[in-house]
């Protein structure tokens, strides 16, 4: 990428030019460095009036370290970086004449003198893969969301609803011709953040934008921590799109993936030669279900390595949360390991004492440094305290994905009706815990991939039965406590398996029952944002009482989410039959007006149009332990949702 000509180092590393001081060698060496972004890695400058580029590089086993690429014909004797005197580890130097956009490479000797050729850990721009060299870079780019960012801050600590839409941005949308391109991030600033908008969700969380060699993996297999992907563009793109997403309204949440790395010659994986970033012992250090490699939680640097990443996307990128990915590998020694196969830790428990301690200090140091982001962890057993303050003794992140709620609803739903009342407490049982987490139910990509199927696939029945089902399932995610994620393509009830390679089949919203699903959830996340009782109280018990959890019979669920006001609660009635169920009793909280003011069966759905139309007036009729009650229609496969349209007091006598 640059011009071939021969670059020459200083003759020596001068003392007083280092970016780093004492202090910061000190932090470093204990793990406490959580910036190491604005010292390690490339960076354009200049010294005693020469442009040029700094760079600086841990590999504390090395012999030798040399930069290489176009401007010295990939030579390794020509650029030597130079160890720093402290016993840091560090090698650095300064390349004079190597300006923005030079591709580059660290050529380390290992300790048995094998030459290694490895990208940059720190770059913040990476060549398209195949190719995987770094790329010197600067950011110029000037932000243009204070407003968001004055707000996000302002707001910290008020009840927001969290309506997340999970895109992968190679396949969400693809230029239809014959490249099958993916969109680029300015592309993507367009036709993304206008339909993000237009659906109403209030973030969009990104699989793993870091780069990534093998596309397949979906960015879960990182090389490059720091750079976002250049199959979209430049690092300056990103923060376009970023930006654009801001000035919209919409948060930007980050899948994250500190649990392990790929072996890729170039990557992380024997560094210097030795085992610097990851465990030394397999037991430790291999994954068995990915085939890669685990970090090594213990060692200090690569603490303030994985801490420091998570800092620079929330400050260089404004992102507003950063989701971790699979915390539970990293939680158990022996996860996914059979007898034998693991190292007990210094008590003797299966419990990893390092990555725990890694998550904590990781939490702690996010939420001091940017109070208003949040944090959320794919956590998928009943490891105590995962949302809970880390003075507490939790783990301390600010969410908790529900998969307990995920695998029991989906497993509920892909029953026939006619079974359904053997499963009712695999739609009831969530309540039991739903508030021991501040949880997130997510209905992610994983559901959609592996022969796992489509979410409309599950569901059984005929057409007309499956888009019941996946409109009745979405209303139900929108009125359960806790905040709500979808992946892409759940939305319009996409028919086929997700395909990366592939955009999604947005042809299918041609079709009335495809756009039906759509415009419900549109209709859902504006409800959400218009009702505080959905919102409100999304943790806690305050903001859920159940009417009546034991119609197995009938399969039929009622219950009222609640805020702080009776003119706020909701009543939400949930038919799991294709039956349609005529004065339906269901006892309530206030005597007074009712009214039906959502039903998933109304027919611009799709559905069958079996509503409740008018108010419906409360009766002095017991009813589920109250003493006031109404009669409702229920719609088949359907929810409704009611509200106190007017009070009416004992000595009313207007009904």
């Amino acid at each position: 990428m640059g011009k071939k000509k021969t670059a020459k180092s200083t003759p020596a590393m001068p003392e007083s030019y280092s970016r780093f001081t004492d202090f910061d060698i000190h932090l470093f060496k204990t793990g406490k460095h959580f910036k190491l972004y604005e010292k390690l890695g490339s960076h354009p400058t200049q010294f005693e009036g020469i442009k040029g580029t700094y760079f600086a590089v841990w590999a504390p086993n090395a012999k030798s370290v040399s930069v290489i690429g176009n401007f010295n014909y990939w030579d390794k004797s020509s650029n030597k970086l130079y160890p720093r005197w402290d016993e840091s580890g560090i090698w650095e130097g300064f390349i004079a004449g190597v300006q923005q956009g030079e591709a580059y490479k660290y050529a380390i000797q290992s300790g048995r003198g094998v030459w290694l050729e490895k990208a940059d850990p720190f770059a913040a721009y990476a060549e398209t893969p195949p190719r995987t060299a770094s790329i010197t870079w600067q950011t110029d780019f000037k932000w243009t969301d204070k407003k968001w960012m004055q707000s996000r801050k302002k707001q910290a600590q008020s009840p927001k609803p969290y309506s997340v839409y999970e895109v992968h941005l190679g396949s969400w949308r693809r230029v239809p011709d014959d490249s099958n391109r993916s969109l680029t991030y300015r592309e993507l600033a367009i036709q993304l953040v206008e339909y993000v908008k237009e659906m109403g969700f209030t973030h969009v969380e990104f699989l793993p934008v870091m780069e990534h060699p093998f596309f397949g993996s979906w960015g879960y297999q990182v090389t490059g921590y720091y750079a976002p992907s250049s199959r979209y563009g430049s690092p300056d793109d990103f923060m376009f799109l970023v930006d654009s997403l801001h000035h919209a309204g919409i948060g930007v949440i980050l899948d994250w993936v500190p649990s392990h790395f790929p072996g890729d010659e170039h990557g992380l994986f024997l560094f210097d030669g030795t085992h610097l970033y990851e465990h030394a012992d397999p037991r430790k250090g291999f994954h068995p279900d990915w085939k890669s490699y685990i970090f090594n939680y213990g060692r200090n640097e690569v603490r303030s390595f994985l801490i420091s990443n998570a800092m620079y996307w929330l400050d260089r990128f404004h992102v507003d949360g950063l989701r971790v990915d699979a915390v539970a590998s990293m939680l158990y020694l022996d996860y996914s390991r059979k007898e034998g196969e693991w190292v007990p830790n210094q008590y003797g428990g299966r419990e990893n004492i390092e990555a725990i301690n890694f998550l904590k200090e990781f939490n702690e140091a996010v939420y001091a440094e940017f109070p208003d982001i949040v944090t959320i962890a794919e956590e998928s057993t009943a490891w105590p305290g995962v949302s809970k303050p880390t003075y507490l003794g939790g783990l301390g992140f600010g969410q908790k994905w529900m998969m307990g709620w995920m695998h029991d609803t989906l497993k509920y739903f892909k029953e026939d009706p006619i079974h359904r009342s053997w499963h009712h407490n695999e739609i009831t049982f969530s309540i039991m815990y739903a508030f021991t987490e501040n949880f997130m139910l997510p209905l992610s990509h994983d559901e959609v991939v592996h022969g796992k199927g489509s979410l409309i696939g599950r569901m059984p029945g005929d057409d007309w039965r499956k888009f019941a089902n996946l409109r009745l399932l979405f209303s139900y995610m929108f009125t359960h406590p806790g905040t709500k994620l979808l992946f892409m393509g759940g939305e319009f009830g996409q028919y086929a398996e997700w395909n990366h390679d592939q955009s999604l089949h947005w042809h299918l919203l041609e079709y009335p029952l495809h756009s039906g699903v759509q415009l419900l959830l549109k209709d859902l996340n504006r409800l959400y944002k218009q009702e505080p009782a959905l919102f409100k109280y999304p943790f806690d018990a305050r903001g859920f009482e159940w009417v009546d959890y034991a119609d197995r019979q009938n399969s039929v669920i009622v219950y009222l989410r609640k805020a702080d006001e009776k003119k706020e609660t909701l009543l939400v009635v949930c038919n799991f039959t294709p039956e349609v169920r005529h004065d339906y009793r269901i006892g309530v909280p206030y005597r007074g007006r009712w009214k039906e003011f959502f039903n998933s069966d109304n027919q611009k759905y799709g559905g069958s149009g079996v509503l409740n139309t008018g108010i419906m007036a409360t009766s002095p009729v017991k009813c589920h332990g109250r003493d006031y009650s109404v009669s409702v229609t229920l719609p088949p496969l359907g929810i409704t949702l009611l509200k106190l349209e007017k009070e009416e007091l004992e000595f009313d006598i207007d009904s």
